[in-house]
């Protein structure tokens, strides 16, 4: 079982050293860490060169894409059977690949999310238990009305690339769009287990507070109707030429 760690970086140089540290000891011969760069101005790109492994490839914008493009860029990128999306930074529990590798050999789930500490700047932990703190669970309208599915703890199958790809630009994050066409197409699974540290801090693209209510609105109405969009292709159209519909386009 290949594993594709997926990370999408953009001037991440504070806290990026700690998290590949974190990753890097847990990949197999066969594995990888993609890591798509966001044309950072920062001293990430350095960094990232300091580690001279053959598992580690990188790919460069030239200009920024954002956050949702980014990350479809390095999944788009990954050969491994499960793609496991990672954020820049974060901290990793030493035994986090092989817990996703167990359950993803002795359960028939496509998507996967686990738990996690969260910790503040200086890596204090601040909250015991994500899962707690946003009240985290499945269920399709649940999480379109408040969404749980974090990237950084998700795991899943390549077979839902053919689903998820390519990924909306006017929707809110990616980690919305993969969970739920998850819960559409597949199975989904939340584990008790805390895998990783997710940092809290000013730059975050993720927030935990709510978004203000026109753009929350605006948001869930754009992933509605994209969602609605890609189930009609992949219930009535999803084949072409005996190629997935949506790589035409990419």
């Amino acid at each position: 079982m290949k594993v594709s760690v997926t990370m999408a970086t953009y001037n991440g140089e504070k806290y990026l050293k700690q998290q590949i540290e974190s990753i890097v000891p847990q990949l197999q011969d066969k594995d990888e860490l993609i890591i798509s760069d966001d044309a950072s101005s920062d001293n990430t790109l350095r960094i990232i060169s300091l580690y001279r492994y053959p598992n580690i490839k990188v790919y460069k914008n030239t200009n920024r894409k954002g956050i949702v493009k980014n990350f479809e860029n390095a999944i788009i990128q990954s050969k491994g059977n499960i793609i496991v999306l990672a954020d820049q930074d974060d901290i990793w529990e030493s035994n986090k690949l092989e817990i996703i590798r167990h359950y993803f050999k002795k359960t028939t789930c496509n998507v996967l999310i686990s738990d996690a500490f969260i910790i503040n700047e200086k890596g204090n932990v601040i909250h015991n238990s994500f899962y707690e703190f946003r009240r985290s669970g499945p269920g399709f309208f649940k999480n379109i009305y408040k969404n749980t599915y974090i990237g950084c703890c998700m795991a899943f199958r390549s077979s839902l690339k053919s689903i998820i790809l390519p990924i909306p630009e006017n929707i809110p994050m990616h980690d919305m769009w993969i969970g739920l066409l998850g819960e559409i197409f597949s199975k989904t699974l939340f584990i008790e287990d805390k895998l990783i540290y997710y940092r809290i801090h000013k730059y975050n693209n993720t927030r935990l507070n709510k978004s203000n209510p026109r753009k929350y609105l605006i948001w869930r109405f754009n992933l509605i109707t994209n969602l609605f969009k890609r189930y009609l292709i992949i219930r009535f159209g999803g084949k072409k030429n005996g190629c997935n519909y949506f790589y035409s386009y990419m």
